[in-house]
């Protein structure tokens, strides 16, 4: 029997995050693998491989139109942490064809990322470091005039994913009062998550830490504007841990400057972010260039989920690790 081709194009990861030396060795045990790393694979390379492909590990373009020519397709797994609007989903799974995405491997990393954020606005340690630095800390309690603490806090979740459901259980040590907000998922559901559904005008304002957790849709961009920001209550602390492109990004800096706000931003409009970017200049912020999943455990997840779904797959058994899309609601993210 011909081996299942197994095609690999999954730029912008590179060969160290998805095919480290004992993946290949378990990839080429499943079948034939075809690579390509360092951009995204080339028309004529994905063309010749269509007819045989079985698996598509990758970000590749997948139209209708490649679909026809990919009859023996059964799953595309995007080793990233999005859905990008360059695949017909609702023609996937008309065909049976899984489609599906790391996005769990990556949040936990994210979640303590995000325990780390607010812990470090909560009690000022920025601001300590540089007084420190220039001889002008203060000890002690002296030190310590706008710190407060996780313990008790109210917080606040807008979006309960992957993300959110990793970042509950951290937050449990600290304090039982977690509201949501998210207009995708019913509030019986989230009662049972033991978090407090919410409407978004009453998180923001009953919030001492707010997480912004949303991913970015064609009809949520920038539903956090200015009017809404300004809601939050006075020195609330903010992180922005999902997409920038959620929030009005040029409002967010300016609450941050004038003080009214604490803010972390680990993820920017643009990435890298412009040199002359005003961000690098507004004060009171905490800046992270979109470190809190990108590391070294979260690849390892990657690969684990992959090698164990694409077994599956061949199997001719459903996947189980990783994120399956809703035709749906995959068609209405725009994550870069």
């Amino acid at each position: 029997m011909t081996e299942p081709l197994i095609f690999l194009d999954p730029f912008p990861r590179n060969e160290a995050m998805v095919y480290t030396p004992d993946t290949a060795e378990a990839l080429a045990r499943m079948g034939r693998v075809v690579t390509h790393f360092g951009s995204r694979a080339p028309d004529d390379l994905v063309e010749q491989n269509l007819a045989e492909m079985i698996v598509l590990v990758g970000q590749t373009a997948m139209p209708k139109e490649r679909l026809d020519r990919a009859p023996n397709l059964r799953a595309i797994l995007n080793v990233k942490a999005n859905w990008e609007p360059n695949i017909d989903y609702a023609e996937a799974a008309a065909r049976g064809i899984h489609v599906l995405s790391a996005a769990p491997a990556m949040a936990p990393a994210v979640a303590e990322f995000c325990i780390g954020q607010a812990i470090a606005l909560a009690r000022g340690l920025p601001q300590a470091n540089a007084l420190f630095r220039t001889g002008r800390e203060k000890y002690g309690i002296a030190g310590n005039g706008r710190a407060v603490s996780l313990y008790d806090a109210p917080v606040g979740l807008i979006g309960y994913g992957n993300l959110g459901r990793e970042l509950v259980p951290l937050l449990r040590p600290f304090t039982r009062d977690i509201a949501v907000h998210d207009p995708w998922l019913s509030d019986g559901y989230l009662a049972t998550q033991g978090v407090r559904p919410v409407a978004l005008d009453a998180l923001l304002a009953q919030s001492r830490v707010i997480f912004i957790l949303a991913g970015v849709t064609s009809e949520n961009e920038g539903f956090l504007d200015a009017a809404s920001l300004g809601r939050i209550g006075e020195d609330a602390l903010v992180i922005l841990a999902s997409r920038a492109e959620v929030v009005d990004f040029d409002a967010l800096l300016a609450e941050a400057a004038s003080e009214r706000l604490r803010v972390a931003i680990d993820v920017f409009p643009e990435e890298p972010a412009p040199a002359d970017h005003p961000a690098r200049n507004t004060p009171n912020v905490l800046f992270t260039a979109h470190l809190a999943g990108g590391l070294a455990p979260s690849y390892a997840r990657i690969r684990e989920m992959m090698l164990d779904d694409i077994g599956q797959i061949l199997k001719g058994l459903p996947p189980l690790r990783m994120q399956r899309a809703d035709p749906g609601l995959a068609a209405k993210m725009r994550s870069r």
